[in-house]
């Protein structure tokens, strides 16, 4: 099958995912109770991108650690309490970004429609909102998830896969939650917008093999220039990098051209080439660009139905920080 009959195969993925969640989630699920519900979010996002353009990865990054512990049920938007430390409260979670963004969208939602739209689907909105805003696709995101009231900063360490994760590692972190080695390869290009603290990668320029040898998988000039902006044992958390520095803001493949060129930021980027399965979708993803949107836009509907709470269970909260 040609690049062409793979997109189309793609866009097909996207409606026959849409139709098979028609029992459980539903494309336009607020219609009747809550017309505005997508407006709304999509004008909270705006206005928070327009004041900074990284917000658009870190709900997107949102949405993905959301889904990938107890399913998209909002549980990472909850508070900590005195009894109990929350998701959003581990060291995993600490740099996460845009809460801001759905408490205010939830807000305005509650003004309008009360007890109607949940902060879980609150969050796949805005997830898909960033990526359309910033160069990336839109697509329809089915709806009608509840909200969690269980959220736990020690399920955070099982569940999602770490910086440093090799390929199989990643691969099965994402078969786990039913998501295809195709899909993690895919989703992994959402690497392609944001930022990274330097803790999440300096062992690969610092402590391979020794405390001097850098990874030999990360291109040697690039090396020189993450060591520049994130000197050997500095603790400065306002340390941070582009992860996909030619178009830092921008939703496109140069992250997959990145990998290419051994200048993949994470082990569990670079480890992507480390496979022929792998290494061959990358390739074929940097090649082509309306394929891999059309994939991404796909992966990400996959992805926001795993483990997804619907008709009676759970809840819908009234403020997403909170269980009711």
């Amino acid at each position: 099958m040609g690049f062409g009959g793979e997109i189309v195969l793609a866009v097909m993925v996207v409606l026959c995912l849409s139709s098979q969640l028609e029992a459980q989630l539903q494309v336009g699920f607020y219609d009747t109770t809550c017309p505005q519900a997508e407006i709304i979010v999509k004008t909270q996002v705006t206005q928070a991108l327009a004041s900074n353009i990284g917000l658009a990865a870190g709900l997107v990054r949102m949405h993905f650690h959301d889904c990938f512990v107890r399913g998209c049920d909002g549980s990472v938007l909850i508070d900590s309490t005195s009894t109990n430390t929350a998701e959003k409260d581990s060291s995993i979670n600490k740099s996460l970004r845009g809460f801001e963004v759905i408490y205010s969208a939830k807000a305005q939602l509650e003004a309008t429609c009360e007890g109607v739209v949940s902060c879980a689907d609150i969050l796949a909105f805005a997830a898909r909102d960033s990526i359309a805003l910033t160069g990336g696709l839109s697509y329809q995101v089915p709806a009608g998830r509840r909200d969690g009231t269980v959220s736990l900063a020690s399920e955070t360490f099982t569940n999602l896969p770490g910086p440093n994760f090799n390929v199989d590692q990643v691969t099965q972190s994402f078969e786990v939650k039913g998501l295809t080695q195709d899909q993690m390869v895919t989703l992994s290009g959402a690497h392609t917008i944001g930022r990274s603290h330097c803790s999440s990668f300096s062992n690969r320029l610092y402590d391979f093999s020794t405390n001097t040898k850098q990874d030999p998988s990360l291109d040697a000039t690039y090396a020189a220039q993450l060591k520049q902006q994130c000197p050997q044992g500095s603790t400065d958390p306002n340390l941070v990098v582009p992860m996909d520095p030619p178009t830092p803001n921008i939703v496109d493949t140069s992250y997959y051209n990145d990998i290419l060129g051994n200048r993949g930021l994470f082990t569990s980027d670079q480890t992507l080439l480390s496979e022929a399965a792998t290494a061959s979708l990358v390739r074929q993803n940097a090649a082509n660009s309306l394929l891999w949107q059309n994939k991404f836009a796909a992966a990400m509907v996959a992805m926001g139905q795993i483990g997804v709470l619907t008709g009676n269970n759970g809840e819908i909260r009234l403020n997403c920080r909170v269980i009711n």
